[in-house]
C-alpha cells in the first residue's frame, strides 16, 4: 500500500489526524492520546493494515511537550507507518499502553518510564527497567540535572 493509499484509509477512520511524511520512505501520522489506543488496535487488526510488528517505541522530550514515538510495519503488506502522540502536562505525563497489541512494547514502555517519567495506563508491569528504585528524576528530559554526575543545564 502505498503512502498516499494507507494515509486515505486512516482519514477515514479518524478524520482530525494530521498527516506529515519526513524524508523516504515513512508517512507520519500525529494522534491525539484518546486515540491513540483504538487506532494502534485498528492498524495492527485491520486486513488492509495488517501492522504487525511493532519495532521500535521510542520516549521524547521535544520541549514543551513529552511523546512517543512508535515505528510500525506490516510484514504481510510490507509498509512502514510512524504514530506519533504528545502531551504538554510534564507533571503527570500518561498514555495508554499498546503492550496488549504489541507484547514487544511492554520493555520498552518501561524504558520510557523509567527516563522520561512517561506512564502507560494498563500497563502489566509498569517499573524501572534501568535506573535503581531510588534515583530521582528523568535523564533524558532535557530540564534534568545531576550535579553529582556533572549533567547540568
Amino acid at each position: 500500500m502505498s503512502n498516499e493509499a494507507l494515509q486515505t484509509l486512516i482519514n477515514q477512520w479518524i478524520p482530525e489526524l494530521e498527516f506529515t511524511e519526513e524524508g523516504v520512505p515513512f508517512l507520519t501520522v500525529t494522534v491525539p492520546a484518546a486515540s491513540l489506543h483504538p487506532l494502534m488496535h485498528r492498524l495492527r487488526n485491520d486486513q488492509e493494515t495488517c501492522f504487525d510488528y511493532l519495532f521500535c517505541l521510542t520516549g521524547v522530550d521535544w520541549g514543551d511537550t513529552l511523546g512517543v514515538v512508535y515505528h510500525l510495519e506490516s510484514t504481510q503488506h510490507r509498509h512502514i507507518l510512524v504514530v506519533k502522540v504528545a502531551t504538554e502536562d510534564r507533571d503527570n505525563p500518561v498514555f495508554h499502553t499498546v503492550s496488549d497489541i504489541w507484547k514487544t512494547a511492554c520493555f520498552h514502555e518501561r524504558e520510557a518510564f523509567d527516563f522520561l517519567g512517561i506512564t502507560f495506563d494498563k500497563h502489566p508491569n509498569l517499573k524501572r527497567l534501568f535506573l535503581t528504585e531510588d534515583w530521582k528524576g528523568f535523564p533524558l528530559r532535557k530540564d534534568y540535572e545531576d550535579n553529582i554526575n556533572m549533567i547540568v543545564k
